[in-house]
């Protein structure tokens, strides 16, 4: 797009940018499973990785590793026990907490996830040319986040 307002924005245009980058990823992401009959969405393979990887996290140690909230993560992972992929049990040690884990369901689909999501991978890696700088800089980013939230840095910017 040659006259896109939010490219000429700069600065103030990011976040805006990035909305709609995301957007059209789900968007398109959600096209490319419905096109193959598949009944996941496409925030849930951070979960789908992160449970092949830990076979077994609560909602907790999930919201931690992704640093989303504990409400979103109770939420996604509701949506995936309802369509059959994630199964919980009683903690041994703590029986008043859950683990949560991969159903059979999961187990069984995921080497083709991996082939969808691989596929997704080197996509990303053409859009970028294969340059990881973009990937630096949100660490960059996310890094200074945690130092100090971007409303304290917006205050400490006026002269009150």
């Amino acid at each position: 797009m040659d006259n896109d307002f939010l490219v000429a924005m700069g600065y103030p245009g990011l976040t805006a940018r990035l909305k709609r980058l995301n957007d059209a990823f789900v968007h398109q992401t959600r096209e490319f499973y419905k096109e193959r009959d598949l009944t996941i969405e496409p925030n849930w393979h951070m979960v789908f990785l992160l449970l092949e990887k830990h076979e077994q996290l609560t909602v907790t140690e999930i919201a931690e590793a992704l640093g989303l909230s504990h409400p979103a993560i109770v939420k996604l992972t509701t949506k995936m026990k309802d369509k059959g992929y994630i199964s919980s049990v009683k903690d041994q040690k703590d029986k008043r907490k859950s683990q949560l884990q991969l159903s059979e369901k999961a187990k069984k689909e995921i080497p083709e996830l991996h082939i969808y999501w691989d596929a997704g991978v080197e996509a990303l890696k053409e859009m970028m040319n294969d340059n990881q700088e973009l990937l630096k800089q949100l660490k960059i980013v996310e890094d200074h986040l945690d130092e100090m939230d971007y409303k304290t840095r917006i205050l400490n910017h006026l002269d009150l």
